[in-house]
């Protein structure tokens, strides 16, 4: 086995989980998400020597995978149908834990996946704008628009109040 390829192995060992986690927040689905980074590793490995920061590469390629995804007009119909049926479930006053975790996935699940994109790169992953808007192709003032209203919606569908952020912040790692 070459240098390369052990880095390589190296890197999927360890980025593995994290990935396949940003895949899932970014399109709701784990089967999807298993396939945006198996494909975006693939094409990652393809360009293993020539990459700067196989991290950042490898993140952008898959939110982009995931995003494309959801764009398939089969997807749209099976995840339509995936969910209608779900049960509403009520959680206790006072928790935190697993059905904080769950209630803000499925909160996530219900923006547009532009926003979701943004919202899971800028609070999930950490990065800065000019970085999630680099890592999307777009422009700086369209990431702020959308991590701005898809706040607005997350406050919303949460029933949060604007002035208790810090609820959502120090939720927000929790939820991977």
């Amino acid at each position: 086995m070459s240098d390369n390829e052990a880095e390589f192995r190296e890197f999927v060992a360890a980025r593995m989980d994290a990935l396949r986690g940003l895949a899932y927040l970014t399109c709701g689905d784990w089967q999807v998400a298993e396939d945006a980074v198996l494909g975006a590793l693939a094409k990652l490995y393809v360009k293993w020597r020539r990459v700067d920061n196989p991290d950042a590469y490898a993140r952008t390629a898959v939110v982009r995978a995931a995003i494309d995804e959801t764009r398939r007009p089969w997807w749209r119909r099976e995840h339509a149908h995936s969910h209608a049926a779900l049960p509403d479930r009520a959680v206790p006053d006072g928790t935190t834990g697993v059905d904080d975790r769950l209630h803000l996935r499925s909160a996530l699940g219900r923006l547009p996946v532009k926003q979701r994109a943004v919202l899971v790169l800028r609070f999930l992953d950490g990065l800065s704008v000019q970085q999630t808007a680099a890592a999307l192709r777009l422009p700086e003032g369209t990431v702020k628009a959308y991590t701005a209203r898809g706040l607005d919606a997350l406050r919303q569908i949460l029933g949060v109040d604007p002035g208790v952020d810090e609820r959502l912040e120090g939720r927000h790692e929790a939820a991977i």
